[in-house]
């Protein structure tokens, strides 16, 4: 199973594709994981190709399991802006936007569009939203597309070396 999504232009900002994540992806994806601020807000920062190609495969089985369903965020044609994903046991949400890509509200409209199909027809009755405290574009994102804060989620280092928010938003 595969799902595209599609959501349109608004104002300046263009129209989004919503589709899984592809070999191609694989130069947008390392380029993405260069930036600093990224690797440093997601739980896997990928260091080099060989971790992105091995990242890249972890999806497609996600979806043939249809237990992840990880989109990469794209404008018309061009390479990934971002990324958006589903993940069903628990169900969880998490995104993150490329540095040249980000203040554009792409994370939000990928998100929503996600979230909706996510309640709406994949069968998914409440999804989790989990960012670090510090995070405050990831905060306003998740109140954005009507992710309420739900909590504080203790420091569980190494992997979450900071204190965190719960986000929730449940079908409506």
């Amino acid at each position: 199973m595969t799902v595209t999504l599609s959501v349109p232009a608004a104002g300046p900002a263009p129209a989004l594709l919503l589709r899984p994540w592809r070999a191609g992806d694989l130069p947008a994806l390392v380029a993405a994981h260069r930036d600093p601020v990224l690797r440093r807000r997601v739980s896997v920062p990928l260091t080099g190709e060989a971790e992105a190609r091995r990242w890249l495969d972890e999806q497609a089985a996600g979806w043939a399991a249809a237990t992840r369903f990880s989109f990469a965020v794209v404008a018309e044609d061009g390479p990934p802006l971002g990324h958006v994903v589903v993940k069903t046991a628990p169900a969880e949400v998490g995104y993150w936007t490329a540095a040249h890509a980000r203040g554009r509200g792409i994370a939000a409209r990928a998100l929503e569009a996600v979230s909706r199909w996510a309640l709406d027809e994949a069968g998914l009755v409440r999804l989790e939203l989990l960012h670090a405290v510090d995070n405050h574009p990831s905060c306003r994102v998740a109140e954005k597309c009507g992710y309420v804060l739900h909590g504080l989620l203790p420091a569980a280092p190494p992997e979450f070396p900071g204190e965190g928010h719960r986000h929730v938003r449940v079908r409506r």
